[in-house]
């Protein structure tokens, strides 16, 4: 199977947000607040104990959402959707507000320093979206509708690259990832399979409650044992 690698310049990219020790004063004087945030009232509705995972990743899709249809709208919506647009966009700057309390609140419990480097250019990178979005909405407000388009579209460019780094530090370095909140068994772990150990499926667990139920009277099974058992009373 070909597999791909990630752009070089891009790796670059990162590895330079990772290894940037000049944001350390800015995470440093962010920890603390972050960490009250994370410990206080509302911490555990915003770091998803009550959800079994975290809470941030599924936020981000109401004000992304919002955005998105808010910028199909300006593109092909004609002047008819310049309404629905800016409501749409409105709606996703209410939203900002818990989806970045959720993040903080996951930032709080990071513990390597180039992942809390990211995070702390992840949350500014956000605020500049927000800043665009709402710049966006008070020029629709205006009936400046170009104007708006253009800050809208400009802040959905630099939600892409946020979101990257979001995913970077999610998927590549593990951060805010595992259940929570969750009090079920361990996993059972097939040790015979012909492929090594994995999990038992769905179907495994089928086939062994049908075998251990007792058949219905006069099934195959049944008739194939009497049939043997006739065979050797007649032999007797």
């Amino acid at each position: 199977m070909t597999t791909s690698t990630t752009p070089t310049w891009l790796r670059a990219a990162v590895s330079r947000v990772e290894q940037a020790t000049e944001l350390d004063p800015l995470v440093q004087r962010l920890a603390p607040p972050a960490e009250r945030l994370a410990t206080g009232p509302t911490g555990g509705f915003l770091g998803g104990g009550w959800l079994g995972h975290a809470l941030h990743p599924l936020l981000t899709d109401l004000p992304l959402g919002c955005w998105i249809g808010s910028g199909l709208l300006d593109l092909v919506g004609g002047r008819g959707a310049h309404r629905s647009s800016r409501r749409l966009v409105g709606l996703g700057l209410l939203f900002v507000p818990v989806t970045a309390a959720s993040g903080v609140a996951d930032w709080a419990s990071v513990d390597e320093r180039p992942t809390k480097r990211v995070g702390v250019v992840h949350a500014v990178g956000n605020g500049l979206v927000g800043g665009l979005y709402l710049m966006s909405w008070l020029a629709r407000r205006r009936d400046r509708h170009i104007a708006g388009t253009v800050l809208g579209l400009t802040g959905g460019t630099f939600a892409w690259a946020t979101g990257y780094l979001g995913g970077h530090m999610s998927f590549a370095r593990g951060a805010g990832v595992g259940e929570r909140g969750l009090d079920a068994p361990a996993l059972q772990v097939d040790q015979h399979a012909p492929d090594g150990p994995r999990e038992p499926s769905a179907a495994d667990s089928e086939q062994v409650r049908t075998s251990s139920e007792p058949g219905p009277a006069g099934s195959t099974a049944d008739r194939g044992r009497d049939a043997s058992h006739g065979e050797v009373a007649g032999r007797d």
